[in-house]
């Protein structure tokens, strides 16, 4: 009894081993390298690069850079000053000769108002052109931030990549070992499982890095089709980022936002200059030209004497002034509404002002407790993390780990790797979230 029941569990040991090994596709022994699509040493796209393209290019920076065209053309009118009139009038007798032509010119002054558009114009570009130095330094923003999102997905990418060549290696080493007999089947299978998600992963990886890549496109001004290939790897950016000098706190005062809203304020004085200037009294010019030819009832006698009709060809000149009288309209609401603006305007350069020091107070903690944190991964314990798998995996193919071991190891390995890259990122953000603040994004 007991010989046949051991017999029945050897075949159906066999039968499931069967099932079970038939089950597991076959694996190449080579995996290409994802990351290596988006990465080129030697001639992918700088970080500095990215920022000059996106400048140059990027259609919604180029559609806001013709508000400048738009505020010198208001300029240029501005200072233009009103237009003389001319009219002309012919009157004739009906069934007669008699006759009368009328030219008239009339001329404005434009009293006390040409400065006042000027000034309001001249102001206006100002802030025009904060406005857009301000896009520009979002943009440029928007393009560091997107740069690292991608450099940083090719990063963990990466370690996908090698982590997946290990143990497709691995893999080929536990078959050896399985059919010698000197290891059991489940330990080959486990490791497969293993494979097969980190491959999953890794393509879902890819996918993360092709999204960020499009919007970085989009950012560069780029068709979704063209090629992209970055240059700088997140830690080299980290580096050259902790490298460069910052601007002092009291640089706040020259970001293009604060310096925007500055403008506002002027533009609203000018505003309130200009109403005041058109409720004042004005004045035109003009002079006019009349000739009439007229004929009388008597008669008279010509040169030669000869009874003729009295007729007389008259000129005129005329000349005046024509005066506005601000008596009931002094544009007493023109006035009130530019003094309300102003008040708005000064409101917002306070949260302009309050909100970039805010923000410059918050990016500082931010920017220190990164760099604290990233020197605690830089202090060796990610040359001990990588050592400590290098050994358990030794330890494994002398046959003294199991793999299970293995497995726990390479699973701490990644984990590491992955949180020592979203330091590198949190860093890197860090920096840029500073420089933003400080108005130093270049």
């Amino acid at each position: 009894m007991t010989k046949r029941l051991w017999t029945v569990t050897t075949v159906a040991a066999v039968v499931t081993w069967t099932v079970s090994v038939q089950a597991q596709p076959d694996l190449p022994n080579q995996r290409e390298a994802l990351a290596a699509q988006y990465m080129n040493s030697e001639s992918g796209l700088t970080l500095a690069e990215a920022i000059a393209r996106a400048l140059a290019q990027e259609p919604t920076l180029s559609a806001s850079r013709t508000s400048v065209d738009v505020a010198v053309g208001e300029l240029l009118q501005a200072g233009l000053r009103p237009n003389p009139s001319v009219s002309f009038m012919q009157q004739n007798q009906p069934g007669g000769t008699d006759s009368q032509t009328r030219v008239e010119l009339q001329w404005p002054l434009d009293l006390f108002r040409r400065s006042g558009r000027v000034q309001v114009a001249e102001q206006e570009l100002q802030a025009v052109q904060k406005g857009v130095s301000d896009r520009e330094r979002s943009l440029v923003v928007d393009v560091r931030v997107k740069y690292g999102e991608l450099v940083a997905a090719v990063r963990d990418l990466s370690v996908s990549d090698d982590l997946v060549a290990t143990l497709a290696r691995q893999v080929e080493l536990l078959r050896a070992r399985v059919e010698q007999g000197s290891t059991p089947p489940l330990e080959r299978n486990m490791v497969e499982v293993e494979l097969h998600r980190l491959e999953a992963d890794r393509l879902l990886q890819a996918g993360q890095v092709d999204r960020t890549a499009n919007e970085l496109k989009r950012l560069l001004g780029m068709r979704a089709g063209d090629s992209l290939q970055v240059r700088n790897s997140l830690e080299q950016l980290v580096d050259r980022e902790m490298n460069v000098p910052l601007k002092a706190d009291g640089a706040v005062a020259l970001r293009p936002d604060v310096q925007e809203a500055e403008a506002r304020l002027r533009v609203t004085y000018a505003q309130i200059d200009r109403a005041e200037r058109e409720g004042r009294f004005d004045m035109n010019v003009f002079g006019s030209y009349m000739r009439m030819d007229a004929t009388f009832p008597q008669f008279g006698v010509n040169p030669h004497g000869d009874l003729v009709p009295i007729r007389g060809l008259f000129h005129y000149l005329s000349a005046g002034v024509n005066v506005t009288l601000p008596l009931r309209n002094q544009n007493q609401g023109e006035v009130a509404k530019a003094q309300g603006e102003r008040a708005g305007a000064t409101a917002r350069l306070s949260a302009a002002q309050l909100s970039a020091e805010a923000q410059v107070g918050a990016a500082r903690a931010r920017d220190e407790r990164a760099r604290s944190a990233l020197a605690v991964y830089r202090g060796g314990a990610r040359d001990l993390a990588r050592q400590n798998l290098d050994v358990v995996r030794q330890t494994s193919e002398l046959g003294r780990a199991t793999v299970f071991e293995v497995l726990g190891e390479q699973r701490r390995y990644l984990d590491f790797e992955r949180s020592y890259g979203n330091a590198l990122r949190e860093a890197y953000d860090a920096r840029t979230a500073l420089r933003r603040a400080l108005g130093d994004v270049r």
